[in-house]
């Protein structure tokens, strides 16, 4: 076992067992961690932990940088080692943290893709209602357009979340949090005629449904990777050569009610963010229309 093994077995055994992290988390940790190390014993030939200053540390990731890894690569890097030397210091490795006044570098935000109104109208416009499957992927679609979800949250409705009467969706998303989304008439009518028609084609059974709105040819609960490929599919034949994805409908959401006027706190409230800097980001999309809205009511515009 190399030198630097106990270490770095130790360390990862702490990360799974009392941080409860994913396994694609410790695995990243590990690999992060275990190439740190062998830049300290084998590159810097240190004898311990104990040696390793501020300075070998900045030495360190600047060659990460040579590497040219991307932003989010080098903040989990940089986490992951003041991870490991916080937990050192703590456990009596070593007798100073020489990482604690390293500083992740802040990453830049990205801004989503976003469908075209006209875009989203043809994925739309896709799905043969003369068919059971065709009513059933409608209903998705215009689900996920109308109301801005996860597909998590798609997948996750049962017959008790609709309040068809009102339009509206009870939706489960992240921390188990329930928000209220209304649907509009188009997501209600095509959803209407899934529950009416498609439905009870694809229900074998009230046990196998398990409650579920939505189900797959077998009767059970329709699963999110079959969501991601009637996305897919409704996409290519409806010639959108974006890359199309479930999600894509919710950024798509959140652009197109900005854009024609709605209130960004309204917007958080349907997207279920905690933040509303999270729903900010749709703000950056359409530049031209803040602009014009400024224009328009700035006294000294």
């Amino acid at each position: 076992m190399n030198s630097y093994e106990r270490l770095l077995k130790e360390y990862i055994q702490f990360v799974r067992l009392e941080k409860g992290l994913s396994d694609r988390s410790v695995s990243s940790y590990e690999h992060d961690i275990r190439r740190y190390l062998r830049f300290v014993f084998e590159d810097l030939k240190l004898p311990d932990l104990g040696g390793v200053t501020v300075q070998h540390l900045e030495s360190y990731l600047a060659e990460l940088s040579a590497m040219e890894l991307s932003h989010a690569t080098m903040a989990r890097n940089i986490s992951s080692i003041k991870g490991f030397h916080s937990y050192a210091h703590l456990e009596g490795w070593i007798p100073a943290n020489p990482a604690e006044l390293l500083e992740s570098p802040k990453l830049p935000r990205k801004l989503p893709d976003v469908l075209t109104i006209d875009e989203v109208q043809k994925i739309l416009e896709v799905p043969d209602t003369d068919t059971y499957k065709g009513m059933r992927e409608a209903a998705i679609l215009e689900t996920l357009y109308a109301c801005g979800l996860r597909v998590s949250e798609l997948t996750g409705l049962t017959l008790n979340d609709l309040h068809l009467e009102i339009g509206f969706l009870n939706v489960t998303g992240k921390g188990n949090k329930e928000r209220i989304v209304p649907m509009g008439r188009m997501a209600t009518e095509r959803m209407e005629t899934y529950l009416e028609k498609a439905r009870p084609y694809f229900l074998k059974s009230k046990e196998k449904a398990k409650n579920a709105l939505f189900l797959n040819a077998y009767g059970g609960p329709l699963s999110r990777m079959s969501v991601w490929q009637i996305v897919k599919d409704s996409a290519n034949l409806a010639g959108v050569s974006k890359k199309v994805h479930p999600h894509i409908f919710r950024h798509s959401f959140a652009t197109h009610l900005l854009e024609g006027g709605a209130g960004l706190r309204e917007v958080q409230e349907m997207l279920g963010h905690v933040s509303i800097l999270t729903t900010e980001i749709y703000t950056h999309i359409d530049r031209n229309l803040m602009e014009e809205v400024h224009k328009s009511f700035h006294p000294r515009a």
